[in-house]
């Protein structure tokens, strides 16, 4: 496994300072400055347009894997009320993760069946359209590094409260005007390049195969309609992703009920979202007592910096945090800039509760098949949202997998940290054998990686804190442990 780099990295910040998106109507950081020009969405790197603040009890599904050789990450909302939305997302990301590691055929998995480019990966993340009356809106973005077009696809998913009901992206159409539409669409794609009336006309001509070609579209803060499609469905593969926007005038007549209040939402949104959820969202994770400053000198006192990726999760980092303050231990948190700012109340009560909290990549891709900008999106789109739930800028980052490169490193200023011992979490759900793995493996100063995305891994952390207490260690921070070495 990857050792962990105690050592900062002194490097000048880029420029392309690009951060998240959170106020209803705003274009996510990746946005096409033309309106008919490439689809807003590139590579693995998401942004978010609702107002993440009306959202009340959602929970985040993660999960991940370490294991470099076959790297994936999936994630995906669950919104209280709003279960139909989510059974169809999950349904989805099981298949392209089952497909992905080869189950859906048998046999021993097989990560993607061949190596891509740039080495395989799965990577699938979230972003919020529209959270507000009962409207939910939420695209998924997948990146496959082993796919034969350029490895990106793009869902939109939407939920109707008042129906409570799942609708496709083709649900903002009134049936009556479908026909409409498609020709308008048609008209519109018919000028641009890498585009053949041939190839238009086997995405849209076939009715029945519609819902798969026209799966995300979203309005934007004017009401206009945003249709995107992935690379070398209507147009030829070196075309690229190809983004069509229908006016608001042209579009409104031709919306389904559900249309016209899922595009009033989002130009004009509610107070609160109500979905009509029939339980009580989960409460505000409350901060631990802060153990205060810690005098521990590591270079004489045995030392272990338990570090905690991919959260928060809720009701998982709350339950952890009261784990850590029974026994004063501090810890520090690799967060996921998504979850983030979907959970920042969560983020505040780890930096209150005494614990530091440091940067692992907006929605955990492979940084090394990435490009220096999108590396610098990705990592400086996490900080502003840390700075923003904590007030403080992280100084340490953990780059997924342990993937890390001369141009990562170039490509922030934040010091890398891996880590000695992986207790394989991800894979071995078993509290016992989480724990097992830690207390048997540890050393003086070593750096410990758990998930506290997982229930099984919290349950693990208070054998571990209490055996390795009762041998003399001592918790602390990834930052203080460097600083007294």
């Amino acid at each position: 496994m990857p050792r962990r780099s105690l050592a900062p990295v002194f490097l000048l910040l880029g420029s392309l300072a690009l951060t998240a998106a959170c106020s209803t109507g705003s274009p996510p950081a990746d946005s096409a400055p033309s309106p008919d020009g490439p689809s807003r969405t590139r590579g693995n790197d998401t942004g978010s347009q609702a107002d993440l603040t009306k959202l009340k009890g959602v929970n985040i599904v993660s999960d991940s894997s370490t294991d470099r050789s076959c790297p994936w990450a999936t994630s995906y909302p669950d919104v209280p009320g709003a279960g139909a939305i989510t059974a169809a997302m999950k349904k989805d990301v099981k298949v392209r993760l089952a497909g992905f590691l080869g189950e859906d055929v048998g046999g021993p998995p097989s990560c993607g069946g061949a190596d891509g480019s740039q080495g395989p990966e799965l990577n699938v993340s979230f972003s919020f359209l529209v959270s507000s009356g009962d409207v939910l809106g939420v695209r998924l973005t997948t990146v496959d590094r082993t796919s034969n077009a350029d490895g990106t696809d793009t869902r939109a998913y939407w939920y109707d409260g008042a129906a409570k009901k799942y609708r496709p992206s083709f649900g903002l159409i009134a049936d009556g005007s479908r026909d409409a539409f498609v020709s308008a669409l048609k008209k519109r794609l018919e000028k641009r390049e890498g585009v053949t009336p041939e190839t238009v006309d086997a995405a849209l001509n076939d009715q029945e195969n519609r819902d798969a070609y026209l799966d995300d579209m979203a309005f934007t803060a004017d009401g206009d309609l945003e249709v995107d499609f992935d690379r070398g469905t209507v147009g030829v593969p070196p075309a690229g992703r190809i983004s069509v926007t229908l006016p608001k005038t042209t579009v409104t007549p031709w919306l389904s009920d559900f249309g016209s209040r899922a595009q009033k939402q989002t130009t004009d949104p509610d107070d609160k979202l109500d979905l009509g959820a029939t339980h009580t969202p989960a409460p505000t994770v409350a901060a631990q007592p802060d153990p205060g400053e810690d005098t521990t000198d590591c270079s004489k006192a045995k030392c272990i910096a338990l570090t905690f990726d991919d959260g928060p999760a809720t009701p998982e980092t709350g339950t952890l945090l009261k784990y850590l303050a029974q026994y004063k231990a501090r810890a520090t948190f690799f967060v996921v800039g998504q979850n983030v700012a979907t959970h920042p109340d969560i983020v505040r009560a780890e930096v209150q509760s005494g614990h530091e909290v440091a940067n692992h990549s907006w929605n955990h891709p492979v940084l090394t098949n990435l490009t220096s900008a999108q590396i610098r999106s990705q990592l400086q789109r996490t900080s502003a949202a840390i700075k923003a739930a904590t007030g403080k800028e992280p100084t340490l980052f953990r780059p997924p997998y342990g993937a890390i490169d001369g141009k990562v490193r170039a490509a922030t200023s934040l010091s890398p940290v891996l880590w000695d011992v992986d207790t394989l979490d991800w894979k071995f759900h078993d509290p016992a054998k989480v724990a097992r793995t830690v207390i048997s493996q540890a050393k003086p100063n070593d750096v410990v990686l758990i998930h506290d995305i997982h229930p099984a891994s919290v349950a693990a952390v208070p054998e571990v804190l209490r055996t390795l207490t009762a041998r003399g260690y001592h918790f602390v921070t990834v930052s203080h442990l460097r600083a007294t070495l």
